[in-house]
């Protein structure tokens, strides 16, 4: 089975960076997607970025884009997300999930733990 554990999140300021990584392991680097998804408590998850294995093809929330960046390391098996000028509205909980096909994660999906991420002054 699909097993994924992210790590990374913490405190941190307005304007300030921030990089998540997500441990994989029963992966097979092929051509499904893996990408972040995030989500306040009472609101609706919302799809963050996607990369496919396919053809390095990457997708970004409308919100993140030019903020944020999403890579895969088949070598560590880990994806991470490199996050730049942080704003308070990016506060939530970032979970890594697979597959995705752009702003699409099924819900038959796998999906980590969850990592928090507070942007605070």
């Amino acid at each position: 089975q699909v097993q994924l554990v992210e790590s990374g999140g913490g405190l941190v300021r307005p304007g300030g960076s921030l990089q998540l990584t997500c441990t994989t392991s029963g992966m097979t680097w092929d051509h499904y997607g893996i990408g972040w998804m995030r989500q306040v408590p009472g609101e609706e998850r919302e799809a963050v970025s996607c990369i496919s294995n396919g053809d390095g093809g990457t997708w970004y929330a409308d919100s993140v884009q030019g903020r944020f960046t999403v890579s895969v390391d088949e070598a560590k098996n880990t994806v991470t997300l490199q996050m730049k000028s942080l704003k308070p509205e990016d506060t939530a909980v970032y979970y890594c999930a697979t597959p995705c096909v752009q702003n699409y994660f099924p819900d038959f999906g796998s999906w980590g733990q969850g990592t928090q991420v507070t942007v605070s002054s």
